[in-house]
């Protein structure tokens, strides 16, 4: 067992310049041509190391969550690098998110003189990841979604030396798919909803456990509320287009995206979660609560980050032309990510190095489970040690 270390925090500010057509986040982000972000390293007190663990997530800051803190305190030097949509993702593009990424993983090889970068990619922080590898690694994106241009091919983005996706979904279009509330029947009224379909109307005859043909209709008129919704988002945004003057962006609310029958049948993708809760609480209160998933989007974001059929930060995708080494660990009792996704992007990676682990009892957070978060940290520090990315 490795022994415990006293923790440095350390509180990093990094920018990098970036035309933009118009002021995309709230403060100084953009407004002055050149983007801000900031992050926390945590490093063991007295314990260089040539090796940089980054944790990064689209929307969240990771440095308060106890993943991170564990690696650091076995040993290892981390970074949790905020995003320039650090605690809003309203407008945030993914793809712009990879130059965030890139501009911390460069900063780190050049500035801190780190041999080795891992990427760390805990819940949403996992398709982000593989995201950005496969980018690094082969870049083919030259627009976002919206067709904005965004050339990935020439921003020199520094590949990772190892990626490890833990307690990770496949994407935010995917998962955003699978819990978005089919029910609403007008996007502007989450009060005019099909009975049939609301899993929160005691009405509604289809109840826990629900049968097959129920739950494919239900997923079909999911699949078909998202793309409702991807089609009005590129009319809106084509009219702004051809209206011409400054007007080139707006926000609207998408209400009631919590509502994923996993949720309330534990027999629909087994795992050890509780049932009738989830991550956020109970599930019909964040259904339509203020931090429900793509509750505030743009038009351009929703492209990016939660439509299905486009958005280009697909974990699967990016996961099959990946050739780092690749750690994929399971929490089993995770009440966040759908069960079936961890596997799911161990079968796609395309490393030929890649090892799949379970952490059986852990639920997404690790809370009130000391032991369980040691087992998964003393399981990542050995990965990395057999592969020379640590040193004891």
């Amino acid at each position: 067992m490795a022994a415990r270390h006293e923790l440095a925090f350390e509180w990093v500010h990094l920018s990098h310049k970036e035309p933009s057509a118009f002021v995309e986040t709230y403060g100084f982000s953009g407004n002055q041509g050149a983007i801000n972000l900031e992050g926390i390293r945590i490093t063991p007190v007295g314990k260089p190391s040539d090796t940089l663990l980054v944790f990064m997530h689209p929307a969240s800051t990771l440095q308060l969550l106890p993943v991170p803190r564990a690696a650091a305190q076995l040993g290892a030097h981390v970074l949790c690098a905020g995003s320039r949509y650090q605690r809003n993702d309203t407008a945030a593009i993914l793809e712009k998110v990879l130059l965030d990424l890139g501009a911390y993983i460069r900063h780190a090889r050049e500035v801190w003189g780190y041999t080795h970068v891992v990427l760390v990619g805990w819940s949403g922080g996992g398709s982000l990841t593989l995201f950005y590898q496969a980018q690094a690694e082969r870049p083919t994106i030259t627009h976002t979604p919206a067709g904005d241009p965004i050339d990935l091919a020439t921003c020199g983005l520094m590949q990772a030396d190892a990626i490890i996706f833990q307690a990770a979904h496949i994407s935010r279009a995917r998962l955003l798919l699978d819990i978005i509330d089919p029910s609403v029947r007008a996007e502007h009224d989450p009060d005019e909803l099909d009975p049939q379909l609301n899993l929160y109307d005691p009405r509604n005859p289809n109840q826990p456990p629900y049968d097959a043909g129920f739950i494919a209709t239900y997923r079909a008129a999911q699949l078909a509320r998202v793309r409702r919704i991807s089609a009005w988002a590129k009319e809106r945004l084509e009219y702004l287009r051809k209206k011409g003057g400054s007007e080139m962006e707006r926000g609207f609310v998408t209400h009631r995206t919590l509502a994923d029958p996993r949720f309330l049948d534990p027999a629909l993708d087994p795992n050890g979660r509780r049932p009738g809760w989830c991550y956020l609480g109970h599930p019909e209160t964040v259904n339509n609560g203020p931090v429900g998933l793509a509750r505030f989007s743009t038009l351009r974001s929703w492209l990016s980050q939660w439509s299905v059929d486009d958005s280009q930060g697909d974990g699967l995708k990016a996961a099959a032309t990946l050739r780092a080494p690749l750690l994929v660990i399971e929490n089993s009792a995770d009440d966040a990510v759908p069960a079936t996704h961890p596997r799911l992007i161990f079968d796609a990676a395309g490393s030929t190095d890649k090892r799949f682990a379970v952490i059986k009892g852990a639920t997404h957070y690790y809370a009130g489970q000391p032991q369980l978060l040691d087992e998964s940290t003393n399981l990542i520090r050995a990965w990395l040690l057999d592969r020379g990315l640590l040193s004891e």
